[in-house]
């Protein structure tokens, strides 16, 4: 990878990692579900400009079903999902625990798909369950049931990344990165739709909240998409998922620059070992999104 390779990858880390910053700020005033609809609304009608604008070629059409499963699956159920445990839990520690992603990639592939887990994965997702316990149990919030439940909120949204990477592996073949972001965002939105007409705030919303909902839409998602699409043209899907490494590094830096939030031993030993057992797990390629294994 060349410097200006580097540099891209690094500036998708940064944008994927400050969504949890944003959904913390905009979840809590406008609910988790209308922040999300926005965001995937924005993003999705932004990269049919890029699409418009460029004169690319996208494939919408033949597959609206399989874009509104994916979609669901992909980014609509996690990523509000997310956004509700983020109502509770700090970025930071959201965007650790949402990167134990390719954990629950490796277990529905081996599920759904019959891909053998060798020895080196299975240590990998038993470091990646250690991980979670040592993140959970010694994270700066104070251990209670709305803690744990908010946790639960976001392993339940990295599995369900796992298994909209298994359907799109399955559902997608041949289908441009381009086509498949565009469709998910656009089926993710016309999923939620029917939820978000009952969360329309009655009361005034604040400018931050809605630049955080502007940012998590055009920089965390659109922009972002499109430094993941020049990731995938030059350096090539494996090293573009690299970035699964550096996204909760920056998770936890915005954390705690934007929001001061408190950074313990604890926090970085459990990323220490959630990142090992990504580093275990990371030969499973599933051929996806963005997020693909993120998302936030």
């Amino acid at each position: 990878m060349n410097t200006k390779e580097i540099a891209a990858l690094f500036l998708l880390a940064a944008l994927w990692g400050a969504s949890f910053l944003f959904m913390r700020i905009s979840a809590p005033a406008i609910g988790p579900v209308l922040t999300i609809e926005l965001r995937v609304l924005i993003a999705g009608i932004l990269l049919l400009l890029y699409v418009w604008m460029f004169k690319k070629s996208v494939e919408l059409k033949a597959y609206w079903k399989e874009y509104l499963i994916v979609g669901a699956l992909n980014a609509a159920i996690p990523f509000t999902l997310i956004a509700a445990a983020t109502l509770h839990l700090p970025a930071s520690v959201a965007a650790i625990l949402n990167s134990t992603t390719p954990l629950f990639t490796a277990l529905v592939s081996r599920w759904f798909l019959h891909e053998p887990l060798y020895a080196k994965k299975w240590i990998g997702i038993a470091l990646g369950t250690v991980g979670v316990f040592a993140l959970v149990g010694w994270s700066p919030v104070p251990l209670s049931t709305q803690t744990v439940f908010s946790a639960l909120l976001s392993i339940l949204a990295a599995f369900s990344y796992g298994c909209g990477g298994v359907y799109a592996k399955k559902a997608f073949t041949g289908v441009s990165s381009l086509s498949l972001s565009i469709g998910q965002q656009l089926g993710a939105a016309a999923v939620l739709i029917p939820l978000a007409a009952f969360a329309i705030p009655t009361k005034p919303v604040s400018p931050l909240v809605i630049y955080s909902v502007l940012g998590l839409a055009v920089f965390c998602t659109a922009i972002a998409y499109l430094f993941y699409f020049y990731l995938l043209a030059n350096v090539g899907p494996t090293k573009t998922l690299s970035v699964t490494f550096l996204v909760p590094v920056f998770g936890v830096i915005w954390g705690m620059i934007f929001l001061h939030e408190k950074i313990t031993i604890g926090m970085l030993g459990g990323l220490a070992i959630i990142l090992t057992s990504i580093f275990l797990l990371s030969d499973v390629k599933i051929n996806v999104k963005r997020q693909e294994y993120i998302k936030g």
